[in-house]
């Protein structure tokens, strides 16, 4: 069962994007709060001999008391990491350029959300911030955390300029706040002319790797970005930085200030990893019988390389009686979302995945890790950052994880010994 399948490379890739953008969507959805963030914050400033100023409570930015009852109701009793150095640049007068690097639930959004609602005249009835998302999706959770951080803003209006939402021609809008996907968008500046470009203050790219990912988003958000006047503020986020990302961003925002957030070190200091020897599919299920008792006092992840063999172990396992979680491709990312939710409540104990599925789920009580198949790349070869992904998680912020290995023929062997070399760890 290798991923060498009959999948060509522009259908995986279009897979890949969706992938991306549904990650990013799932963490949205299985996020409540943010996410404890030891990591450390890297201020780039445009500007050095300007005074390096970050805040400890939102009280210190003197907001709108309506937007800081907003901001308490939305349960933020501090701000976050990246909040605390980005909401003072975002809010200065006269406003700064930013480009901002922060993974899912360090409350980016809510970020960029308190500053275009900072930034709005309510009295003016024209749209003054544009926001652009990747998919319709990612801009209605957006579009969530404005209608509920503005709730006791109720003279700011929200529009969402997205596919469906169909408008004629020449009709000027009200609302305040415009959020959208980039062609959508785009038809209401040009074709459209429902919005004046011109009288936009605030204007915020989201999600920008997942963006320049999709096939003319890139040039749409360019183009937008164009017609804006010369002063509006314009803010750029991403999880990721490769250098086609900095590319794009660097055109769509001039002279900025660049916040990094340094991602979590992963290591494998404190997780131990073990191998068991088997010789087929049924015999790992038995081993893994074996063991399950253990493994269940706390909660388990259990990695299969296809769908197909997490669907048969799940049944096996629920045959013998075990209550399993099953993620798998074919979900979409509500129902996953909902499995994730179950098992983060501890309703499950244990969580059958493939790969795919499991890209970017943070689940902070895993502390066994089960690779019931060995991480392989597309091309069937040792994937060291995958296994380093899969195992890293059991042993975040320091804690005792253990991971088995379940190695069934020579070449999984072969396959163990890479990884041994490659993190300079004995597995036992």
């Amino acid at each position: 069962s290798s991923m060498k399948d009959s999948r060509n490379p522009v259908s995986f890739l279009i897979y890949y994007l969706e992938d991306r953008a549904s990650q990013s969507l799932l963490n949205k959805l299985i996020r409540s709060n943010v996410v404890n963030n030891t990591n450390q914050v890297e201020v780039l400033q445009r500007d050095p001999n300007s005074p390096l100023y970050s805040v400890k409570t939102f009280e210190e930015l003197r907001l709108k008391p309506q937007l800081l009852k907003g901001v308490y109701e939305m349960g933020f009793n501090r701000p976050s990491k990246i909040q605390e150095n980005a909401l003072p640049m975002m809010l200065a007068e006269p406003p700064q350029n930013l480009i901002a690097q922060s993974q899912s639930g360090t409350g980016k959004t809510a970020a960029f959300v308190l500053a275009m609602l900072s930034h709005v005249d309510p009295s003016l009835k024209w749209p003054q911030c544009l926001c652009i998302s990747p998919t319709y999706e990612l801009a209605l959770q957006t579009g969530k955390v404005i209608e509920q951080m503005g709730k006791f803003y109720s003279e700011v209006k929200l529009a969402y300029a997205v596919r469906g939402h169909k408008m004629d021609r020449g009709v000027k809008i009200k609302e305040q706040i415009v959020i959208g996907t980039p062609g959508t968008v785009l038809d209401w500046c040009v074709k459209l002319k429902l919005i004046d470009p011109k009288k936009i203050k605030v204007f915020v790219l989201d999600e920008a790797d997942v963006m320049i990912a999709t096939q003319g988003h890139q040039d749409q958000s360019i183009r937008i970005q164009r017609m804006l006047p010369k002063g509006c503020q314009m803010l750029l986020f991403s999880a990721t930085f490769e250098d086609s990302v900095w590319k794009f961003a660097e055109r769509v925002v001039p002279d900025p200030n660049i916040i990094k957030l340094k991602r979590e070190e992963e290591t494998l200091d404190t997780i131990k990893q073990y191998y068991v020897l088997c010789n087929s599919k049924e015999d790992k299920f038995n081993a893994l019988c074996n063991i399950y008792g253990a493994i269940t006092i706390a909660q388990a992840m259990i990695f299969c390389h296809t769908r197909k063999t997490a669907n048969w172990l799940a049944g096996q396992l629920s045959k013998e009686g075990h209550q399993v979680a099953l993620l798998s491709g074919e979900m979409v990312v509500e129902q996953r979302a909902a499995v994730i939710e179950r098992f983060r409540d501890g309703k499950e104990k244990v969580l059958i995945t493939t790969n795919v599925c499991a890209r970017g789920i943070d689940v902070e009580q895993v502390s066994v890790v089960i690779n019931f198949d060995l991480p392989l790349d597309k091309d069937g070869n040792p994937d060291n950052e995958t296994y380093l992904h899969r195992i890293g998680r059991t042993g975040r912020f320091g804690k005792r994880g253990l991971a088995v290995n379940m190695v069934d023929s020579q070449r999984s062997m072969e396959i163990l010994k890479t990884y041994e070399k490659h993190f300079s760890k004995c597995f036992h």
